[in-house]
């Protein structure tokens, strides 16, 4: 019996062929019926059934093979076609909310454009007119609010009044709510991030067009930023001698004292009666190590929202473009600037990389501070920094401030830009009077006070520095402008020239290094720029003071005449300075910028112009 059933199988698989493939990481064996006969003869079915096994096995493992890649095979094709599925069903929500954004702001900015003819009726429809713009714009979301921060700048395209209007659009957004800001540090920070913070109050301190600001602690010792560790290090300083300032010796009996009955009766503050989810687990000596943050979380759906206004702004741009007459402001190309600005806005690690920028910038000028962004705790969506206590700048225009310390900041205020254009060519973009502020600073100057000390039968005496009464704090750095090497030569050489009464060499490196040029009448263009400048210099030989803010704004005037367009960093810049020298002015009426410029623009080691 075994020997048939052996003459059988050998006889079936003597007439198969098989094909072999490679189908992935496996490989496929193919078995079929062959045509030929075979002979088998009796003496060699013994040696032949080894071979019959192996041959099966082999055929076995084979076909499991060829199920195996089948079923991955299946898997994949499964696998891509979900996430094909699933990119359409992405595509058609974006198309659905783009169409809706669309439809929402043509039925807002259409009427606009329908009753603008009526502009040219009166000043006092004109007046209306860009009102009724400015409205719209502020209910249109943070994209096109931006936008019109951001145009109120290039006042060498729009109009003084246009600029005017929009440079005070700084509203104030309804916050997002506390869940969003819990979310975002879950994601952030994980689950333990009610180990870190502790906040002051679930609502914010304020809230922006693009994040919102709360106020908070954070645990020193959970920190390991060495630029934080430093700061720590350097406010946790004192000096030796500081708890023996009593004289005499009931003042060493005191602090003996003190020593003794330990730190259990400090006051904690009103740590304990915040409201915050793991308050409970701040025990008295951990509270002694908390240091104050400001807590910045953007708002949620912020980038999605700037995506599809920026998509339907460029379209916009284009479509004007083609109009005749307007082509020389260059639309798409003032949209693809604006685009890389935004989003840096809404990316809060350039923010942080622009703060420890300008602390490296500044860290020899003692009159000027910027936050500790904490690293450990800076994200895409989240940046925690030092929280300074400090007061607006608008606080000190009051009449009852004394008039040499409105001095000492307006020229604190100007020195400090003009170290940022023409020594660091790294320049705050938002230098609004909302982001300065005056701090009575604790920095070091050279001169010190003596202090006496009666240690028993020794008289100590120390030299202790005497802190610096008045110091800057600039916040919201999320906006720099920088120019190129030959941006930055040409930008020293106009104010260089205009320091020189060269007013036609003012108006060549303008058209010379413009954006866009549609000037018609090159030779009168020049004319009246140098007649500008002579004018601007007569008044200050009569005044006593030269007019930066008046000349720039003139300028501009000219430039929209001409149609000559700037580059937008340089415009950024000239506004800017323009800006502060209006603040500076307000403190120092006889504030002269271009008089301190001077040493910067003249030394010998600046650039060849």
């Amino acid at each position: 019996m075994a020997t048939l059933a052996a003459l059988r199988t050998r006889s079936f698989l003597s007439n198969l062929s098989y094909s072999v493939h490679k189908v992935g990481n496996y490989l496929l064996v193919q078995l079929k019926p062959s045509s030929r006969t075979c002979i088998v003869k009796r003496g060699q079915i013994l040696t032949q059934i080894p071979k019959v096994t192996l041959l099966c096995w082999g055929a076995a493992n084979a076909t499991s093979g060829v199920v195996r890649c089948h079923e991955a095979t299946l898997a994949r094709q499964t696998a891509e076609r979900k996430s094909v599925a699933k990119v359409q069903v992405h595509k058609l929500v974006f198309f659905l909310r783009l169409s809706v954004r669309a439809l929402m702001l043509l039925l807002k900015f259409a009427p606009l454009i329908l009753l603008y003819p009526l502009t040219f009726i009166s000043s006092r429809w004109a007046s209306r007119w860009m009102d009724i713009l400015l409205w719209v714009t502020e209910s249109s979301g943070p994209t096109f609010i931006k936008l019109g921060q951001w145009a109120s700048t290039r006042r060498d395209i729009f109009s003084p009044d246009f600029c005017e209007r929009f440079s005070r659009l700084h509203v104030s957004v309804r916050p997002h709510t506390w869940e969003h800001t819990k979310q975002c540090l879950r994601r952030a920070f994980g689950e333990g991030w009610k180990g870190l913070f502790l906040f002051e109050d679930r609502e914010p301190v304020g809230s922006g067009c693009v994040a919102q600001v709360y106020g908070g602690w954070v645990r020193v010792d959970s920190i390991e930023d060495p630029a934080f560790q430093t700061l720590i290090e350097d406010m946790e300083k004192e000096d030796l001698l500081e708890a023996w300032e009593v004289p005499g010796l009931k003042g060493v009996l005191g602090t003996l004292r003190g020593l003794w009955k330990g730190k259990e009766n400090e006051d904690d503050g009103q740590l304990e009666n915040h409201s915050y989810p793991g308050s409970s687990h701040w025990d008295g000596a951990e509270k002694q190590r908390l240091v104050p943050v400001a807590i910045k979380v953007l708002h949620p759906g912020i980038r999605r929202q700037v995506e599809l206004d920026i998509l339907l702004m460029k379209v916009g741009a284009w479509f004007i473009n083609c109009l005749p007459g307007l082509k020389w402001l260059s639309l798409p190309e003032i949209m693809d600037e604006f685009e890389k600005l935004m989003i840096k806005q809404i990316d809060l690690r350039f923010e942080a990389k622009n703060i420890e920028t300008f602390r490296e910038n500044f860290k020899d000028v003692d009159f000027v501070k910027f936050p500790t962004p904490l690293r450990p705790f800076v994200t895409r969506s989240i940046l925690v920094e030092t929280f300074e206590e400090s007061e607006p700048i608008s606080n000190y225009l009051s009449p009852e401030v004394p008039q040499e310390v409105k001095q000492r900041i307006a020229r604190m205020g100007v020195e400090t830009l003009l170290k940022m254009v023409f020594v660091d060519n790294f320049v705050h973009g938002d230098l609004h009077p909302g982001n300065i502020l005056v701090q009575h600073g604790s920095a070091d100057e050279p001169q010190g006070r003596a202090t006496l000390t009666d240690l028993w039968d020794t008289v100590v005496v120390s030299m202790r520095p005497v802190p610096a009464t008045l110091q800057l704090v600039l916040l919201d750095s999320g906006i720099v402008s920088q120019l190129s090497d030959r941006d930055l030569i040409n930008f020293r050489a106009v104010f260089t020239a205009v320091v020189l009464r060269q007013g036609e060499q003012v108006a060549e490196l303008i058209l010379n290094h413009a954006r866009a040029n549609d000037c018609q009448d090159v030779p009168l263009f020049k004319k009246e720029v140098a007649q500008l400048v002579d004018n601007a210099l007569d008044r200050t030989v009569s005044l006593g003071k030269f007019q930066v803010g008046e000349l720039l704004s003139r300028m501009f005037g000219l430039l929209i005449t001409h149609k000559v367009k700037l580059e937008s960093n340089f415009a950024s810049i000239v506004f800017a300075i323009m800006v502060l020298e209006g603040l500076g002015r307000a403190l120092d009426p006889n504030l002269d910028i271009l008089e301190l410029a001077k040493p910067l623009l003249l030394r010998k080691d600046a650039p060849d112009l």
